[in-house]
């Protein structure tokens, strides 16, 4: 029998449950999973973009969820850490090495998350120093396209700000530098996620967790959301913010 199955047969009193008990952010997902279709056919391919001094909670609390997606989807999921130019090790914001074999190619995605990392740290590595240099930022801006989720977690949504894509439009980060967010054009909402269709955004650190299981629950189903959270002992936290129907 498929792991996936016998996953599925464990979780599925604990669904009503958990069900019955929404948080906010539960409470919308029916109306989000169908507003945003995801591709059709194929596994759903998640790239997590990593850079020098990427904070560690940022960027490893969504590549475990979509990883374990994968075990409670119907639709299978592929997660790649993808960085600009050629394979290498990024050295994380407490020291951690990831070896990142994936060159950046958002073409072959359908979500791209970004962490942040090192922006209040101006003189070391991490969003600071890369909005500094502007490829990231220029090769984000270039991105975007139909069937693309653009998403950021923390100061990761500041490179989407440099990148042009947060201006005029709803957004959130962390809440040290909401303020820097709103003065470069972002509609910052009070929320724990933000979701305006192909641009979602999420709070600091930890959030990268609810950020990831709201996208599961959108683009593959409430039972893979809450098959995750029984596995991951985590219940999603917080208000998700979402566009009315006629934005997405």
């Amino acid at each position: 029998m498929h792991r996936r199955t016998l996953l599925r047969g464990t979780t599925a009193l604990g669904a009503a449950a958990l069900t019955a008990s929404a948080t906010p952010a539960h409470a919308t997902a029916a109306a989000a999973a169908s507003a945003v279709p995801g591709r059709a056919g194929g596994p759903q391919r998640v790239h997590v973009v990593m850079f020098e001094g990427v904070e560690e909670l940022d960027h490893v609390a969504p590549y475990e969820v979509f990883s374990a997606a994968d075990h409670f989807a119907d639709r299978g999921v592929e997660v790649r850490y993808v960085t600009m130019g050629n394979a290498r090790t990024v050295r994380g914001a407490y020291g951690s090495r990831i070896h990142v074999d994936h060159r950046w190619a958002p073409d072959e995605a359908d979500v791209l998350v970004v962490p942040g990392g090192g922006y209040t740290r101006r003189e070391d590595p991490g969003v600071w120093a890369e909005i500094r240099r502007g490829t990231l930022p220029r090769a984000l801006a270039a991105a975007a396209r139909p069937g693309l989720t653009i998403s950021a977690l923390c100061t990761g949504v500041m490179l989407l700000s440099a990148a042009g894509l947060t201006k005029g439009r709803p957004c959130t980060t962390h809440h040290r530098v909401r303020a820097d967010l709103e003065r470069q054009g972002g509609v910052v909402k009070d929320a724990r996620v933000v979701d305006d269709g192909d641009l979602v955004t999420a709070g600091g650190v930890t959030s990268g967790l609810d950020l990831a299981l709201w996208l599961v629950r959108r683009e593959l189903g409430a039972d893979a959301a809450i098959g995750l959270e029984g596995m991951l002992e985590y219940e999603a936290r917080g208000t998700v913010w979402q566009a009315a129907p006629d934005r997405r």
